[in-house]
């Protein structure tokens, strides 16, 4: 097996590609493809070194991303959220982290959205109620993730102390087995349908404290790798910033194919011989490769940085944010040139536009992919203190 995870994905690819369909109808990532990705290792590249993890630059991790997402966006975004998850092995004890990673090479968390659930203070943990949506990937997952408020034993909301959050709710990570929570099976988007994003329940489950993770907290950081200098929100928002990117490569190679091959043959011709489709190919081209070098070296300027410093300044962050946020909106445009382009043969699910269509719509309306957070750039551009929530 090649140490290169982009090389591992380049080779599971056409496995993926053949899947879509299967992908699609499914609503999840069937048990032959799930052994492919296991086996290539896909799942595993954001988890620490020893656990049995690649650890990789994050670069890397988003040239990966595009090429699994050109065969398929709902893989892609499964792989993408599984391997954020994992990342918080990096934040719990070891013994812990090995228990959910290091012993079972087909262990993966998902998790949903938001602190929508309770954790009450008992001796040893907590016990756990809520309901949670979006839990990409959850249906092939081993581990269950619950964002949780913390209610102290006199049933009090546990606050920060001190520190830049002083004052405000924490909210802690409750890492469930599978078995322990409900899922509802209720996924039924426009796009990344292969997802099998579900909401789950969980109902007064016992989670040992060890189970537990403040997420991009510096005090509860156990590994001293590059790669856990960045948050799991820089992971996230350039992982799906190349899911954006491999969907937009993918549509652009369908309507080259419908160009090339379109019946009948005139209807193609008259395609290719358009000064207008010429112009827009070469514009939507420029648009995904400047997207998708300025996402990559930023990330490779900001891993420099790192490497060399030990963090991330502001103004590197907010680099990594605006290219991230760029990256997911030029790859829309691109989709809407191909889409749009391509005529009736656009609505065929043979040609592979309207997935990708339905797809990259779905991919933007995700959080990280807001256009305001364009908006939180350039008021630090202009010298103002915007949030740094998202970036």
């Amino acid at each position: 097996m090649s140490a290169d995870p982009v090389t591992r994905a380049r080779e599971v690819a056409p496995l993926i590609a053949a899947a879509a369909d299967r992908i699609e109808a499914g609503c999840e990532l069937p048990t032959d493809l799930l052994d492919a990705l296991h086996g290539a290792r896909l799942f595993r590249t954001l988890l620490p070194r020893s656990l049995g993890g690649d650890e990789i630059r994050p670069a890397d991790y988003v040239r990966m991303m595009m090429v699994i997402a050109a065969a398929d966006a709902s893989t892609a975004w499964c792989v993408g959220q599984n391997s954020g998850c994992s990342m918080a092995a990096a934040y719990m004890a070891p013994e812990a982290a090995k228990r959910i990673w290091g012993d079972d090479p087909r262990a993966a968390l998902a998790w949903g959205a938001g602190p929508q659930g309770r954790a009450v203070v008992v001796p040893g943990g907590y016990r756990v109620t809520g309901n949670w949506q979006f839990a990409s990937g959850g249906r092939h997952a081993t581990w269950l993730g619950g964002h949780s408020r913390v209610i102290e034993p006199d049933g009090t909301m546990r606050r920060w102390a001190e520190g830049p959050l002083a004052g405000e709710l924490v909210e802690r990570s409750m890492l469930m087995p599978r078995a322990e929570v409900t899922m509802h099976g209720d996924w039924s988007p426009m796009g990344l349908r292969g997802t099998g994003s579900d909401s789950y329940t969980a109902t007064d489950v016992f989670v040992p404290d060890e189970h537990t993770v403040i997420r991009d907290n510096p005090a509860d950081r156990r590994e001293g790798g590059t790669l856990y200098r960045f948050t799991t929100t820089h992971l996230y928002a350039s992982g799906f910033g190349a899911v954006a990117l491999g969907i937009a490569q993918g549509a652009l190679d369908a309507f080259l194919a419908i160009a090339r091959d379109k019946t009948p043959q005139a209807s193609a011709r008259m395609l290719r011989d358009s000064h207008h489709v010429q112009t827009g190919l070469a514009l939507a081209t420029a648009k995904l490769h400047a997207a998708r070098t300025l996402l990559i070296t930023t990330l490779e300027k900001a891993w420099d940085s790192v490497a060399a410093n030990g963090g991330l300044s502001v103004d590197e962050r907010m680099g990594i944010r605006m290219a991230a946020t760029f990256a997911t909106h030029q790859a829309k445009e691109v989709v809407d040139f191909a889409y749009h382009e391509a005529g009736a043969s656009a609505i065929f699910t043979r040609f592979g536009l309207e997935r990708r269509f339905r797809d990259v719509n779905a991919v933007t309306q995700q959080v990280q992919a807001r256009i305001t957070h364009l908006e939180t750039v350039g008021a630090h551009l202009l010298g103002l203190s915007p949030s740094l929530r998202f970036v």
